[in-house]
């Protein structure tokens, strides 16, 4: 393909990528730095386009490559190595104890109030807290399965109401 052809193809299909590129990074900015960079490596690569082949996928392939490189590029940039010998311990006699009677208020707290939540809730919420499935917990039941959910959802949300936090 004559290089004027492919440049006249190349800006006929070229519109569609911005939409792509603002979905991609969800930034007009960043959007219109990975349209200006597709653009920019189809022109740099046009010898390996053929003739005949779909140009918007081609497109499309050469923008969503650019933006998974740089995604994974900027994750290694992220990554900081930690390369120092490790001498110094701070606070290495320092112990934790834990206060055993918080605990044991926090479960009686706890316990008081699922007990007092109504039968038709704290039934599938300790099933559930048993470790049960869904579904297993509908069967026992005999219940719908959306029933069994949603009386779940509500015995949490009346847990998390009951209970104070510290």
């Amino acid at each position: 393909m004559v290089g004027q052809d492919f440049d006249q193809l190349l800006l006929q299909h070229a519109d569609f990528l911005k939409p792509f590129a603002v979905n991609l990074t969800r930034d007009n900015e960043a959007a219109n730095d990975l349209y200006q960079e597709t653009l920019y490596k189809a022109l740099a690569n046009r010898d390996k386009y053929h003739v005949g082949t779909n140009i918007k996928a081609w497109l499309f392939t050469i923008m969503r490559n650019i933006f998974i490189n740089d995604y994974r590029r900027r994750a290694r940039q992220k990554t900081i190595f930690d390369n120092t010998p490790n001498e110094f311990l701070l606070n290495q006699q320092q112990l934790s104890v834990g206060n055993t009677a918080e605990t044991a208020m926090r479960i009686k707290e706890i316990n008081k109030a699922i007990r007092q939540l109504p039968d038709i809730f704290r039934t599938p919420f300790l099933l559930y807290f048993d470790g049960y499935k869904y579904n297993e917990i509908a069967g026992m039941l005999n219940e719908p399965l959306g029933t069994i959910k949603s009386r779940i959802h509500f015995a949490r949300k009346l847990l998390k109401e009951q209970i104070s936090r510290y």
